[in-house]
């Protein structure tokens, strides 16, 4: 009963993943956290303001399942499934993000610094959030699906677009992470 609360390896994951994705093909389904976003909107009654999400969401609620288990299952994982030990890091990262600010590095998988109620509460974290939130809409919207649906179906279908829209998320990451981020922070 351990091996449910330890990662599963790649050999397990992998043809689950693959499995449901041929599932969802079969079915003529689409796969992604956007088109769940656009289903939410429909339902909310975006329609009434922009034409994109005038339609049946009825036809996409087996979407809004995925949406509740992602969050019910990050629920669970930080509450649960959390491990309480001290992160093996490098020291050059400890030494890194002290530089940026953060008080004890490795302490703790979700540090105050980014995830306390205070800082998403703190004019700094809302900018942050909705700045975030509006760049990641726009850019899902602007490259016709989230980094899910391109990276895990759009690849899988062998589709050049996806394949664009990985190479340039993993280029926005890398810019995020070695230029934005420390001035941010």
């Amino acid at each position: 009963m351990d091996f449910l609360f330890q990662p599963w390896p790649w050999y397990i994951t992998g043809p689950m993943i693959s499995l449901v994705l041929f599932l969802l093909y079969y079915l003529g389904k689409s796969f992604g956290v956007s088109s769940n976003l656009e289903t939410l909107c429909a339902l909310g009654g975006a329609g009434k303001l922009v034409s994109h999400f005038k339609f049946d969401w009825r036809k996409n609620s087996w979407n809004l399942v995925f949406i509740l288990g992602a969050i019910l299952g990050g629920f669970i994982s930080f509450q649960w499934l959390s491990p309480n030990e001290v992160i093996a890091l490098n020291p050059q990262t400890i030494q890194d993000l002290s530089a940026l600010g953060f008080k004890h590095p490795g302490a703790t998988f979700l540090p105050d610094e980014i995830f306390s109620v205070d800082t998403l509460l703190s004019v700094k974290g809302i900018s942050i959030l909705l700045g975030a939130g509006l760049l990641v809409g726009f850019g899902a919207r602007y490259a016709g699906g989230c980094t899910s649906g391109h990276a895990i179906v759009g690849l899988s279908n062998l589709e050049l677009p996806s394949l664009i829209s990985v190479i340039g998320f993993f280029i926005g990451g890398l810019l995020m992470t070695w230029i934005f981020i420390p001035i941010l922070f």
